[in-house]
C-alpha cells in the first residue's frame, strides 16, 4: 500500500486497458461470430442449448459465446498484466525495498535486463503452451480451480524469482538460491496464482455481468496489476533475505577455512643471506 507501489500499477494499467479495448474494437464481433460458427458445429453444444430453450433460459444462448471468448482472453489478460508488472514495476519495487531493508547489499548485477526479459518470454511461451494444452481440462468442474493457478503460479514463481534476484546476486548465487528454495518460491507463486485467479470469478458470477465488461474489464486488469505487484513485492523480501543469509553462511565458512596462527607457537625466522641461524636458548647456567 505503498503510495510509489499505488502510483506505479496504473502504468500497467493503462497499457492493458488501451491494448484489451483496441483489441475489443477491432476483433471483438469477428471474434464472437467465429466462436457462435464455431460452436455451432458441436452437437453436444446445440444439445445444451436446446435444454436452456426448454427450460426457460434460452436468453443465455445470445451470451454463451462472448462469455467463452471472455474466459479464453483471460489466461492472455493475466500473464500480460504479470509480464507488465515485471517489466515496469519490479525493479522499482526491488529498488525500494533493498533501500529501506537491505542499503548495505552489495549488488553483483547477476542479471541483466536483456537476460530478464528474454527468461520472462521463455517462461511466458511456456505457460500459454501449458494453459492451451490443459484447456480441455477445464471443463472438468473441480480441474478448472487447480490446473490454472497452478499455471499462473508456475508463472509467477520463475519470472519474480529471478527479476527480485537479478540485480543483488551473481548468477552462481542466483542459481544456488533458487535451487535451494524452489519449494518455498513455487508455493509461494501458487498462492500468489490462486489470489490472481480470483478477479476470473467475475465472469462466473452471472451471464448478465457480459453487459458490464466495458466497466468490469479494467476494474479486473487493476485487480491483477496489484496481485503480482504484492507477489513482487513479497519475492524481493524474501529472495533478498536469503540472499542475505547465503552470504554471512559464505562468510563464515570462508573464515574458518582460513589457518588459524597457534598463539603461543614461535616460529623461527626463515634462513636467508645476513639472516643468522637460530639457536635455541641454552639452558646450561654458566652459558
Amino acid at each position: 500500500m505503498h503510495p510509489r507501489v499505488i502510483a506505479l500499477s496504473f502504468l500497467p494499467l493503462v497499457l492493458m486497458v488501451a491494448l484489451s479495448f483496441g483489441l475489443g474494437y477491432f476483433f471483438w464481433e469477428s471474434t464472437v461470430a467465429s466462436v457462435t460458427a464455431w460452436l455451432e458445429t458441436y452437437g453436444f453444444v446445440q444439445g445444451a442449448l436446446g435444454w436452456l430453450d426448454r427450460v426457460g433460459m434460452g436468453a443465455l444462448r445470445a451470451v454463451f459465446a462472448p462469455l467463452l471468448v471472455l474466459v479464453l482472453a483471460t489466461p492472455v489478460i493475466v500473464v500480460l498484466s504479470l509480464l507488465l508488472v515485471a517489466l515496469f514495476m519490479t525493479p522499482a519495487m526491488v529498488e525500494l525495498v533493498g533501500q529501506r531493508r537491505f542499503p548495505a547489499m552489495e549488488r553483483k548485477q547477476g542479471g541483466s535486463l536483456i537476460v530478464s526479459v528474454l527468461w520472462s518470454l521463455g517462461s511466458m511461451l511456456l505457460a500459454l503452451v501449458a494453459l492451451l494444452v490443459s484447456m480441455p481440462l477445464w471443463l472438468v468442474p473441480p480441474l478448472v480451480l487447480i490446473v490454472p493457478p497452478l499455471i499462473w503460479g508456475w508463472l509467477t514463481y520463475r519470472v519474480f524469482a529471478f527479476d527480485a534476484l537479478a540485480v543483488h546476486a551473481s548468477a552462481p548465487e542466483r542459481k544456488a538460491l533458487m535451487r535451494e528454495h524452489r519449494g518455498t518460491l513455487l508455493l509461494m507463486g501458487i498462492l500468489s496464482g490462486y489470489l490472481g485467479a480470483a478477479p476470473s470469478l467475475i465472469w462466473a458470477s452471472g451471464a448478465m455481468l457480459i453487459a458490464l465488461a466495458p466497466l468490469l474489464i479494467p476494474v479486473a486488469i487493476w485487480i491483477y496489476t496489484l496481485v503480482f505487484a504484492f507477489a513482487s513485492l513479497w519475492f524481493a523480501h524474501f529472495a533478498l533475505a536469503a540472499l542475505e543469509r547465503l552470504r554471512a553462511t559464505t562468510a563464515v565458512e570462508i573464515l574458518e577455512a582460513v589457518p588459524q596462527a597457534d598463539p603461543g607457537r614461535i616460529d623461527p625466522p626463515p634462513d636467508g643471506p645476513g639472516t643468522p641461524p637460530f639457536l635455541p636458548p641454552s639452558t646450561s647456567s654458566g652459558s
